[in-house]
């Protein structure tokens, strides 16, 4: 409920500052719901950002739970995203459903070595994971820079990006999902996001191993008192968000372009912050959260062109305002309406209905 709140808040202000900048309100909210959803394609581009949003997401998200900060989820994803371009390009005869699978678990478990390596320096070393990360995300920048433009460099092309992988790769050659969004780039790795997300909650919420991630990151001195080791944990759960990053190679890699092209990533790893933030690090909230993200966008898409003032980067201060409304909504106490309105009063609403 407080979330609720916090972004119908948000979204309030939003809409406010495109008034203060001259243009209609509504005319621009309705651009972004006709960018986002106004044909096949459309929602098609939509669902693309999203599943990656999801991924990435479920990264942030699950180092929330163990008390972990990732702000590396940027380079993890490029990593697998090198890893299993590099696969596919230097093994390209490796026949299909071999070779996606192949990509799949070189990119992730590349995303997951990205992963561990922060989670281990913070279990032993005590290094502080927002540091490391953040100089991670920069050598995985420049790694994927002089693999790419020095060792698989497509010769055929002027733009900074690989050989295309061999053709069993692709997910397009037996893609269901691309049938009902016709020419647009979404793919079956959307059902794996999905899929993950639900996994995920099992695991952190009907498991005694999700139970224990969990409990050496709200209190690490009550956990070990307990006999949890919040040192073996907060490795595991950054070793499995660098792993859940690596899935953004699927869908932009080997379910879209089928190449890799640096500069791919619209900040997925960063904009993933932002939706477990807004999903309060529930992981089927991250789907809705990935959902409002991937939407804003592709509507925003759209706005450079049919308005004069609102630029595209405007769906950036509409995620910060999200972010500053919903964390704002889980500060303010509620209590005052159960107590200063009779009729909720005679309801029986309480405290835990706006949590």
């Amino acid at each position: 409920m407080r979330s609720l709140i916090g972004l119908f808040v948000g979204l309030a202000i939003s809409l406010s500052i495109v008034a203060f900048a001259g243009e209609n309100p509504f005319s621009v909210f309705m651009i972004l719901i006709r960018s986002a959803f106004g044909s096949p394609y459309d929602l098609g581009l939509a669902l693309f950002y999203t599943t990656s949003l999801i991924f990435t997401g479920l990264s942030v998200s699950l180092a929330f739970q163990a008390g972990l900060f990732n702000i590396g989820a940027e380079g993890q994803l490029t990593v697998a995203a090198l890893a299993a371009a590099a696969t596919g390009v230097l093994l390209p005869e490796v026949p299909s459903p071999w070779a996606p699978l192949l990509a799949t678990t070189l990119g992730i478990s590349a995303g997951a070595l990205w992963g561990f390596i922060p989670g281990w320096l913070k279990s032993r070393r005590g290094s502080h994971e927002v540091i490391v990360t953040m100089m991670m995300n920069f050598i995985a920048a420049a790694l994927a820079s002089y693999v790419v433009l020095d060792l698989i460099k497509n010769p055929e092309s002027q733009n900074p990006e690989s050989k295309i992988l061999g053709p069993g790769y692709l997910l397009k050659d037996y893609d269901f999902v691309q049938k009902f969004f016709v020419d647009s780039p979404a793919n079956l790795s959307l059902i794996l996001a999905l899929a993950l997300s639900v996994l995920i909650y099992f695991f952190l919420y009907k498991t005694i191993w999700g139970y224990e991630l969990r409990a050496s990151g709200q209190n690490e001195v009550a956990s070990e008192m307990a006999g949890i080791s919040s040192k073996r944990w907060k490795t595991l759960a950054m070793t499995i968000a660098g792993a859940l990053a690596g899935f953004v190679c699927v869908n932009e890699i080997l379910g879209s372009s089928g190449r890799y092209k640096i500069g791919f990533s619209p900040e997925y790893g960063f904009v993933g912050i932002a939706v477990a933030l807004l999903a309060r690090s529930h992981p089927l909230g991250v789907i809705a959260s990935a959902f409002l993200f991937g939407a804003l966008q592709k509507g925003a898409s759209d706005l450079d062109i049919e308005t004069a003032t609102i630029t595209k980067d405007f769906a950036r201060i509409i995620q910060a305002i999200l972010i500053f409304s919903v964390a704002g909504a889980t500060l303010i106490d509620f209590s005052w309406i159960r107590q200063k309105c009779f009729f909720w009063k005679k309801k029986g609403v309480t405290d835990a209905n706006f949590e």
